[in-house]
């Protein structure tokens, strides 16, 4: 089931055009950074190393205590901020966390973003987020309350940047779907489904992959139940004569072709505004 945002909080272009795009969520970024903070320890230490190997062999009287400490602060601001701003410049929107999450910062009209932008969202981010340099407990909260309650998920970097953080991969279908009987397919097409939620139209689809292995007379009841629920709130009726598992397996495919059909679109106002989003997608789908 393909779960979208709110219509005021979806992606839209500059030239308009609402893009197929999803959010990503506190969790994968926090995954993402802490995939991120193991890189960071990782290179720290292995530049340090170098460094100082190449301070004692190259200048070994030099190498006393506030040398190695101002290499320490100067090795510091390159690993905190030096990398994931040359990653998100140089890997459109990814670092390596990011990157095994499927995940990618992008500018708020769903655009790539340039070294500004990364620029801006990691200086604010190493100030008053990760590792927050700036009253660091309290930066914290803040920044985790501000991705809470913003409908986007944007910690403070972003909202200063003008950045969005989404999933690149594409989300989980449906699964099987049932085929449409012949016999409804013209009453079908003039359904309006705007009434059937996911819940119920999953309960449907359950019920009608699964019906084979319920007993009577549960079966029946059950379909009955659920045709009765899916007429309240759907129009035209089915047509008289038409058994229960037809009626909702027809619906649930006409319900299935509008929603290809809705995404099919959306992905190609999105290819023509962003092409490399779309070829990603259908890689991993």
């Amino acid at each position: 089931m393909v779960l979208t945002v709110a219509v005021t909080d979806r992606l839209v272009s500059g030239e308009g055009v609402e893009l197929d795009v999803r959010v990503a969520g506190v969790g994968s970024r926090v995954l993402a950074l802490l995939l991120d903070i193991l890189v960071q320890v990782v290179l720290y230490l292995t530049l340090g190393t170098v460094l100082l190997l190449a301070v004692v062999g190259v200048v070994p009287g030099l190498a006393d205590g506030a040398l190695l400490e101002g290499g320490r602060i100067v090795l510091g601001v390159v690993v905190l901020a030096g990398y994931p701003i040359t990653m998100e410049t140089l890997a459109g929107g990814r670092t390596l966390g990011k990157l095994a999450l499927g995940l990618r910062v992008v500018r708020d009209d769903g655009g790539p973003i340039q070294f500004r932008h990364a620029l801006t969202r990691t200086l604010v981010g190493v100030a008053l987020e990760w590792p927050g340099l700036i009253l660091p407990l309290l930066a914290w909260a803040v920044s985790l309350t501000a991705m809470l309650s913003n409908p986007r998920g944007k910690r403070l970097g972003d909202l200063a940047a003008g950045t969005i953080v989404i999933h690149e991969r594409t989300p989980a279908t449906w699964g099987w779907v049932p085929t449409m009987p012949p016999a409804l397919t013209t009453w079908a097409r003039l359904l309006d489904l705007t009434g059937l939620d996911d819940e119920l139209a999953l309960a449907v689809r359950h019920f009608l992959a699964r019906n084979r292995q319920l007993q009577e007379p549960g079966r029946t009841r059950l379909g009955y139940a659920l045709a009765m629920e899916v007429a309240a709130c759907t129009t035209p009726p089915p047509p008289p004569g038409v058994p229960g598992w037809q009626y909702l397996a027809a619906v649930l495919a006409e319900r299935h072709r509008r929603a290809a059909h809705r995404l099919a679109v959306a992905r190609g106002a999105t290819a023509q505004v962003w092409p490399e989003l779309v070829a990603a997608t259908t890689q991993r789908s």
